[in-house]
C-alpha cells in the first residue's frame, strides 16, 4: 500500500508540472504571436495526454490495490484455516489426557485394593512364619540367631574350603609356569655364560736350572731354606725330584709370594739370608700390585664403576682365595655376569644385580681377620665404603631364604648355580683349609707369639715368638702348652708337630 501511494503522488507531480508548462507556453504565446496558438494546441494535448496517462496510472494502481488485497485476504484465510485445525488438534489431545487420567486414576485405585491385599497377605504370611520358626526352634533345639549363625559357618567353612581348593590349582598352575620361565632364563643365562673352572691346589712347584741350585737353596746348615720358610711361612719340599722344588702352604698368597722369591732368587743367583728377605719383600710388592690389577678387571668385566680404591683392592685379593676348591674371584665374576643377564631377562636394574654379584663374597678376603659369616662381614665391609643399602642387601642375604628385593635373590640363585657346575667346588679342600686356619689360630692365641704357619698339609705349626718376651726355657714350655691345647681343642687326624722358633738379630751397617 505505502508502495502505491508513493506512485500515486509521482503521478499527480506529474500532471501538476505538465499543466505549469502549459500555462508557461500559453504565456509565452501572447508574445510570440502566431505561435501561441500553436503552443495552445500543443497544451491542449499535452494536456489530453497528462490526463489519458494519469487515468491509466490510476487504473494500474487500482489493480494492484485490488490484487495486494485479494492476495492479503486469501493469506488470513489460510491462517485461519491453520489455526482452526491446530485448535482441533489441540482440543483432541486435551480429550485424549483427560482419558489417561481417568484410567490412571481406576488404575491406582486398583493398585491401593492389590497393596491392600498383599498387606493382608504379608501378616498372614508372617504369622504362619512366626509360627514355624516357633515350631522350628522346638524341634531342633537353636534359637534362630544361633541357625542363622551356624548356616553363616557352613557357609564360610564351604567358601574357605572352595577358595583354598582355587588357590592350590592357581598356585599350581602359576609354579608350573614359573619354573617354566625361570628354568628357560637360567638355561639362557648358562648359554651365554661360559668360565674355566679353576681349582685350587695347595702346593706349587719352582724348575731349578741345575741340582746344584737345591744345595745353595738349603745353605750352610740349612740357615737359607730355614729364613726363606720363616719369611713367607710356607713348607719348601727339596726331595730327590730332578731340578723341582715343591713349595706348601694352604695359604694361597703365601705359596705365591714364596714362589716369586724363589724365582728370583734362581734368576739372580745370590742366595743368602739378607738377599732371601730383599727377595721376599720385593715379591710381596708385586703380589700386591697384581691384587690391584686383578680387582681392576674384575670391575672391568662387569662394567662397575665407582667403587672406593680400597674395596677394589679387597676384591683383587680373593684372587688368591678359594672356597671348596674354586677360586672366589673367578667365581664372583661369574655370578655377577649370571644375576645381571637374568636380571636384564626379568626387567630388573641389571646393574645392581651384577654389583651385588661381584661384591657378594667379598667378606671372604677378610674371613681370615674377622671373625663371623662371610656374607655380614661382605655387607658391614661394602656400607663402610660408601655401598648403597640395595648392594648390601644383596651381599648380606645371599644365603637367606628371605630376601629384601628381587636382585638379591637372583645373586642368591647365581651364586647356587655357579657353584653347581660339575667340578666348580670340592667340600673337603674347604674343611681342610678351615682346619688349618683352625690351627694357627690355636697357636696365635698364646702370649709371646708373633706369627704361626701351618705347613705339611697340617701336619706342623711353626710358632714364630718375639726374643724379647719369650725365651729359651719358655719357649719349650709354649711348645707344649700349644701341642696341648690343640689335643683339646681341635679334631685332627694322625699327630701334628708344633716347632716354636726364637730367632734373635742384630744388624750394623759398615759405612
Amino acid at each position: 500500500m505505502l508502495s502505491l501511494v508513493i506512485f500515486l503522488s509521482v503521478l499527480a507531480a506529474a500532471g501538476i508540472a505538465g499543466s505549469g508548462v502549459a500555462v508557461w507556453l500559453i504565456v509565452r504565446s501572447r508574445f510570440n504571436g502566431k505561435r501561441l496558438d500553436d503552443a495552445n494546441s500543443q497544451a491542449t494535448n499535452l494536456i489530453t495526454q497528462a490526463e489519458e496517462e494519469k487515468r491509466k496510472i490510476l487504473l494500474g494502481a487500482q489493480e494492484d490495490v485490488l490484487q495486494m488485497r485479494t492476495s492479503g485476504e486469501k493469506e488470513i484465510k489460510d491462517q485461519r484455516q491453520e489455526l482452526n485445525r491446530l485448535e482441533r488438534r489441540y482440543l483432541q489431545r486435551e480429550e485424549q489426557l483427560e482419558r489417561k487420567n481417568d484410567a490412571l486414576d481406576k488404575q491406582r485405585d486398583t493398585l491401593a485394593d492389590k497393596e491392600r491385599e498383599v498387606q493382608k497377605a504379608l501378616e498372614q504370611v508372617d504369622d504362619v512364619k512366626t509360627r514355624q520358626l516357633t515350631v522350628l526352634e522346638e524341634i531342633s533345639g537353636l534359637s534362630v540367631a544361633e541357625a542363622r549363625e551356624l548356616v553363616v559357618l557352613r557357609g564360610q567353612e564351604q567358601a574357605e574350603h572352595d577358595l583354598s581348593r582355587r588357590y592350590y590349582d592357581l598356585e599350581k598352575e602359576f609354579k608350573a609356569k614359573a619354573d617354566d620361565n625361570a628354568r628357560k632364563i637360567i638355561t639362557l643365562a648358562i648359554n651365554r655364560l661360559a668360565t674355566d673352572v679353576v681349582s685350587e691346589t695347595t702346593t706349587s712347584t719352582v724348575s731349578l736350572p741345575n741340582d746344584e741350585m737345591k744345595g745353595r737353596l738349603i745353605g750352610r746348615e740349612g740357615r737359607n731354606i730355614r729364613a726363606l720358610e720363616a719369611l713367607t711361612g710356607v713348607d719348601i719340599v727339596i726331595d730327590d725330584t730332578p731340578e723341582i722344588v715343591t713349595v706348601s702352604c694352604f695359604d694361597p698368597v703365601r705359596r705365591e709370594i714364596a714362589k716369586l722369591a724363589l724365582e728370583k732368587l734362581i734368576t739372580d743367583g745370590r742366595i743368602q739370608p739378607a738377599r732371601i728377605e730383599d727377595m721376599v719383600n720385593r715379591a710381596h710388592t708385586e703380589i700386591e700390585q697384581t691384587i690391584w690389577k686383578a680387582g681392576e678387571q674384575a670391575t672391568f668385566d662387569l662394567a662397575v664403576s665407582g667403587l672406593d680404591p680400597e674395596l677394589v683392592r679387597y676384591l683383587g685379593q680373593l684372587r688368591y682365595r678359594y672356597s671348596y676348591g674354586e677360586n672366589v674371584l673367578k667365581h664372583s665374576i661369574e655370578v655377577g655376569l649370571l644375576a645381571g643377564m637374568m636380571a636384564s631377562e626379568l626387567g630388573a636394574n641389571v646393574q645392581l644385580a651384577r654389583i651385588g654379584g661381584l661384591l657378594h663374597d667379598i667378606g671372604k678376603a677378610l674371613t681370615h681377620e674377622v671373625p663371623g659369616p662371610h656374607a655380614e662381614i661382605g655387607a658391614e665391609l661394602s656400607a663402610r665404603y660408601g655401598v648403597n643399602h640395595a648392594t648390601c642387601a644383596c651381599i648380606k642375604e645371599h644365603h637367606d631364604d628371605e630376601h629384601s628385593s628381587i636382585e638379591s635373590f637372583l645373586v642368591a640363585a647365581a651364586d647356587a648355580i655357579s657353584a653347581a657346575r660339575p667340578g666348580a667346588r670340592k667340600e673337603s679342600l674347604d674343611q681342610y683349609v678351615q682346619r688349618l686356619r683352625e690351627l694357627e689360630d690355636t697357636a696365635i692365641g698364646f702370649a709371646g707369639v708373633e706369627r704361626a704357619f701351618a705347613i705339611q698339609a697340617g701336619r706342623e705349626v711353626r710358632v714364630m715368638v718375639k726374643p724379647g718376651d719369650v725365651n729359651d726355657v719358655e719357649s719349650a714350655t709354649l711348645a707344649r702348652d700349644i701341642a696341648k691345647k690343640v689335643e683339646t681343642d681341635l679334631v685332627f687326624p694322625g699327630q701334628i708337630k708344633v716347632t716354636v722358633i726364637r730367632e734373635t738379630r742384630s744388624t750394623e751397617f759398615a759405612r
